[in-house]
């Protein structure tokens, strides 16, 4: 497309007369955009734009439902706003659950939510499918048909190709066609990040509508889709994903949990919610501590992709994994196994989590195998709160993933090789302090008060550190453990080993160095707790 200059022209003198972009006054103008690529968007230039296929998740901080808001922060926001007073709203934004539920004249009921995400694959049609598959999840979890949806759309049309953006709502109206849902209209945004989603709204026939809050004693814990979807996707993001799981992860969240609705409803159920962005505990506590009981799940029951293990063994999972860790952890109990990981995993348009007589459960997982959803399985209790058991707490036992689906051979790719060169002001800054550069172990830690023989950092500093950890109103085994706590809670791996094994060197014994590291954690948190469990492992092994 050719330039009109004089249209550049007069936009431009504008921006330049008022010092600031009249696109986006956060930018100057001229704007790095233009200085660099000779382009003016204001004035209706675009960038040259990629042909093909176009891989979305390069175009994201985080992929699918881990982009959310963590659950610790969204409860805190919510509890602050005012309660909704009106007798026709039966569940309401201080229920907490997946969807809206309003009363009709004639008793009947809608059922209305919204779900908006970044991609979590790069397949443009794929995507939307799994964006429509996993709004529509709220309304099937309330045991509600789907009628109309509203599609949400975030896309930066400047620099993306229009067909990308045609492409997502394209797979979303297949999508919601295949559920008997139709799209009435949308809203779209300039966005520098893509995001997609859907409104939708369903009807209740009655007032019957499967709370999350409403799980008994007795009920078995049934899941119909396999974990794993939040590590899965960071692989793919860090290229470690094979493509064959990357299009089975991708079936998976694109398949409709239609069939688990209509057969929970059937069999009895008396609570369910999908499993999403807060991960299975997450959700799970949410519905313990809704119904007032408590909740335990079996991870060798858990149905979980194949790669996953390796995933875990290797640490590929996303920080989100450790936002829900640290909302969560307060009523996770049990277990302590590498293996927890799994249940922190932000899912994006996961299974349905359903809560039903014991005695119907075989039934019900009978019935989704019939219609081919082979992953469903019962994964726990729900139990009567006791003395040591307080009600909404979440309690897990076993500490191996054993219900693999899939093959795991070949799912995860091998790490690209590390650049071994490194600059002298990578160099200098490893030898001056630990805590700044990388995870190998160095020489000497910052914190030991020595340094490597060619070492570049200040003589100044270097005392000081070995006055610091020398004995004076505190001996030398209160530093060594101070040390220790301190290591945790800033998470410097190169520290925490060099002051464990001195630790050990001087007879301090492994229960006052725990007792000092969980003061660390204390302060720090859950992954603190994660980060002191791996490393405390690998040195008393």
């Amino acid at each position: 497309m050719g330039v009109d200059l004089q249209r550049r022209k007069a936009v431009m003198g504008r921006s330049i007369k008022l010092g600031k972009c009249v696109c986006n006054p956060l930018k100057p103008c001229p704007c790095p955009e233009f200085r660099e690529h000779n382009v003016c968007a204001c004035a209706g230039e675009k960038m040259p734009q990629p042909t093909g296929p176009v891989a979305l998740t390069r175009h994201v901080r985080k992929a699918g439902c881990a982009s959310k808001i963590g659950q610790a922060n969204l409860l805190r926001i919510l509890g602050n706003l005012p309660p909704v007073d009106d007798p026709n709203v039966l569940v309401g934004m201080a229920a907490g659950d997946d969807a809206g539920v309003y009363r009709l004249s004639d008793g009947r009921c809608l059922v209305q939510t919204v779900d908006v995400f970044t991609p979590c694959v790069d397949d443009a049609y794929l995507f939307g499918q799994i964006a429509a598959a996993n709004s529509l999840s709220d309304c099937y979890a309330m045991g509600a048909k789907p009628l109309t949806a509203l599609s949400v759309m975030c896309f930066p049309i400047e620099t993306l190709d229009g067909e990308q953006m045609r492409q997502m709502l394209l797979g979303g109206m297949d999508k919601l066609r295949e559920a008997g849902c139709a799209l009435l209209g949308g809203h779209s945004v300039n966005d520098e990040e893509v995001k997609c989603g859907f409104a939708i709204t369903g009807l209740l026939e009655n007032e019957s509508a499967v709370e999350r809050g409403k799980a008994q004693a007795g009920d078995a814990l049934v899941l119909t889709k396999p974990l794993g979807t939040g590590v899965l996707s960071f692989a793919a993001q860090m290229g470690r994903l094979s493509a064959g799981w990357q299009n089975e992860v991708g079936r998976s969240m694109a398949t409709l949990n239609k069939d688990a609705a209509e057969l929970m409803v059937q069999h009895g159920a008396h609570a369910c919610t999908d499993v999403t962005g807060f991960g299975l505990a997450g959700h799970l506590i949410e519905m313990a501590r809704g119904s007032g009981v408590c909740a335990e799940v079996t991870l060798e029951r858990l149905p979980v992709f194949a790669p996953v293990a390796d995933c875990i063994q290797q640490g590929v999972f996303g920080g989100a994994v450790e936002k829900n860790m640290e909302y969560a952890m307060g009523w996770v109990h049990g277990s302590e196994s590498d293996n927890n990981v799994i249940l922190f995993d932000p899912q994006t348009s996961g299974g349905l989590l359903i809560a039903l007589p014991q005695e119907k459960s075989e039934a019900l997982v009978n019935d989704l195998h019939k219609r081919g959803h082979d992953a469903t399985a019962v994964i726990g209790r729900v139990t009567t709160p006791n003395a040591e058991r307080a009600a909404g707490t979440l309690w897990v036992c076993g500490d191996a993933l054993e219900n693999l689906i899939g093959e795991s051979a070949g799912g995860l790719l091998p790490a690209a090789p590390e650049n071994k060169t490194k600059t002298g002001e990578q160099k200098m800054t490893e030898n001056v302090s630990c805590c700044a550069g990388g995870n190998a172990e160095p020489a000497a830690s910052c914190c030991s008060g020595t340094a490597a023989p060619d070492s570049a950092a200040p003589a100044l500093f270097m005392d000081f550190m070995k006055s610091a950890n020398a004995p004076g109103a505190l001996d030398a085994k209160t530093k060594k453990l101070l040390a220790i706590a301190l290591s945790v809670t800033q998470k410097c791996d190169p520290c925490l080993r060099v002051h464990l094994n001195a630790a050990v060197k001087m007879g301090i014994t492994r229960a006052e160095i725990d007792e000092a590291a969980w003061m660390g954690i204390a302060f720090g948190g859950a992954p603190c707790m994660m980060f002191y469990q791996a490393i405390s492992k690998e040195v008393w092994e």
